[in-house]
């Protein structure tokens, strides 16, 4: 369920001349601060609070604008933003590193990930699925000097480096690649630059993007994985929140906001 906003609370609490207190729940990182969305009629009812994670490290979907004050911002935080705006909630963001986010939704610290969450059967085993609001491909990514890996049958017997829990670190795995743990891609790319891995594999857009943003010519992307994958919105098994979110993208869909979006931050419209 979605936890009510402190000030709602106090003020009912007040109205009822009620001396009882309560505290928040802890979080596995930092509170980035919430986005107010206006009350739609949701079910979820005014002043309900949609408590998000995310790395806040993973541009151009989740991070912090430096130019910007260190604001939130990027592809999937303006689409779960809109997905509140939708259910009539504000929403809560809350920096988790990759490796600890699915413990922190299963313990109940909060209620969805936004973090290009790569659907697969194991996961759809474990959590609710949103409606894909991205489909994408891989990308290997070498050092520009590097002719030896061109596909993914080329990361045999190569070192990557990946977020353990991450789909990409499957993918390097099954081909045969030794996997060094980093927390995100901005590590992997530092480890590749240094020599003390051979590639790393990741989405394509999150790589376009930094090769467009950094205009670093020491590394290129080498190749592509064969298929393409869908990412959504993680939830916990069976939540109640599921089906509000799932309309709230139908929403967004049928009027052309996620295109929008998609536009913003790529140029074209990944969301389908």
């Amino acid at each position: 369920m979605l936890r009510r906003s402190p000030l709602v609370l106090l003020a009912a609490a007040a109205a009822l001349a009620l001396s009882s207190c309560g505290g928040g729940s802890p979080a596995d990182g930092i509170v980035s601060g919430s986005s107010s969305a206006a009350p739609s009629g949701s079910a979820s009812g005014t002043g309900a609070v949609l408590r998000v994670a995310s790395e806040g490290t993973y541009a151009p979907f989740t991070y912090h604008d430096q130019e910007d004050g260190g604001k939130l911002t990027g592809y999937d935080v303006d689409v779960i933003t809109a997905v509140a705006d939708r259910m009539g909630v504000q929403v809560e963001f809350t920096d988790v590193t990759w490796d600890a986010i699915f413990a922190g939704l299963e313990a109940g610290r909060y209620d969805v990930i936004a973090n290009q969450v790569t659907v697969n059967p194991e996961r759809q085993a474990l959590y609710d699925f949103s409606t894909p609001y991205t489909t994408s491909t891989g990308a290997i990514i070498t050092r520009a000097d590097d002719t030896s890996i061109t596909s993914v049958a080329d990361l045999a017997g190569k070192t990557t480096a990946q977020s353990l829990t991450s789909n990409w670190a499957q993918v390097a795995t099954d081909a045969g690649a030794t996997v060094e743990g980093v927390e995100g891609f901005a590590q992997a790319v530092t480890l590749l630059k240094q020599g003390r891995v051979d590639a790393t594999v990741n989405d394509d857009l999150a790589a376009l993007d930094y090769l467009k943003t950094t205009g670093d010519t020491s590394v290129k992307i080498a190749g592509s994985t064969p298929d393409t994958s869908q990412q959504a919105f993680a939830l916990a098994k069976g939540s109640e929140l599921t089906p509000e979110v799932d309309e709230a993208l139908a929403e967004l869909k049928a009027d052309g906001t996620l295109a929008e979006i998609s536009q913003k931050y790529f140029g074209e419209d990944v969301s389908q």
